[in-house]
């Protein structure tokens, strides 16, 4: 569907004229990418990964983005979640990008931010599940939940242990809050990794083939964990390659060559619901 600033798009019940809304502002995004572009290299070994993506993710939902490997699926992921920034213009090129490519996460533009103020807000506001935990194998479960907390500053040491263990424990691992990560199973570590981007409460939770090291029990336990999440309002964007996992969430992005090509609402049992194609990026609309 490719909604834009201004433009809800059809078939998205939130911002439709007969849903009772009349009259109040229309949801903004919090997530926006804006003929996003990401080129790796130069000159001739130049890789144009992302080539104008243009993409909003609203509070609350839940979205799956897939497409064969190389499309750019992981590229627009990170950007989204401030890891990496988006390329400006075109190699050798004086002249931007136009529209200029940028990422708003909260409304704040990511190419105004310094690195430790873009630190800072992803800390805020985004959690990551990523393919590989990235635990520290040496501490406990419950001090690798701690952890961003800790690095945030709003809590307390023991607030934040206390709330590391409560994490842990919704998540079936209350038995496992004092055991050191190296000696956890695979989906126990993951599920701790989960606990982890949930630790400062973040508004939107970023997932990177969540299940793509795990077997098709420890897959789906962590499919119901995200489910869950959704239903307590849990924004979601996840990049995954397993589609019975992708039609679990209620919106999927197709991607293919660094470009969108489809954007649509899912029903209750992931089948797709109507939409329009897309919008264009601008280079290729000229």
């Amino acid at each position: 569907m490719g909604r834009t600033d201004g433009d809800c798009g059809a078939g998205f019940p939130a911002c439709s004229a007969d849903n009772g809304q009349a009259g109040k502002p229309a949801p903004q995004p919090f997530l926006r990418a804006q003929n996003v572009h990401r080129i790796l290299g130069s000159g001739d070994a130049a890789a144009h990964i992302l080539r104008g993506v243009s993409l909003s993710v609203f509070p609350t939902e839940y979205v799956s983005i897939v497409g064969p490997s190389g499309s750019g699926k992981s590229t627009l992921l990170y950007l989204l979640g401030g890891l990496d920034r988006p390329t400006n213009a075109e190699n050798g090129a004086s002249a931007p990008f136009d529209p200029p490519s940028r990422v708003f996460i909260d409304g704040h533009d990511t190419s105004r931010l310094g690195d430790a103020e873009l630190a800072r807000l992803r800390n805020e506001k985004v959690g990551f599940v990523f393919q590989f935990h990235y635990l520290l194998k040496e501490f406990t479960a419950q001090e690798n939940v701690a952890l961003p907390m800790l690095k945030l500053g709003r809590l307390s040491k023991s607030d934040a242990m206390d709330r590391a263990a409560m994490l842990l424990g919704q998540l079936g691992l209350a038995e496992k809050v004092k055991r050191r990560a190296n000696r956890l199973s695979g989906g126990e570590q993951q599920r701790v990794a989960v606990a982890r981007a949930l630790a400062n409460e973040p508004a939107v939770l970023l997932a990177d083939e969540p299940t793509g090291n795990l077997d098709r029990r420890n897959s789906e336990r962590v499919a119901q964990i995200f489910a869950e999440l959704h239903a307590t309002g849990q924004a979601i964007v996840m990049v995954t390659h397993d589609l019975a996992l992708a039609q679990r969430a209620r919106r999927m992005v197709r991607m293919d060559d660094g470009l969108v090509v489809e954007d649509r609402l899912l029903d209750e049992d992931g089948q797709p619901l109507a939409a329009a194609p897309p919008p264009l990026p601008e280079a290729v609309q000229r």
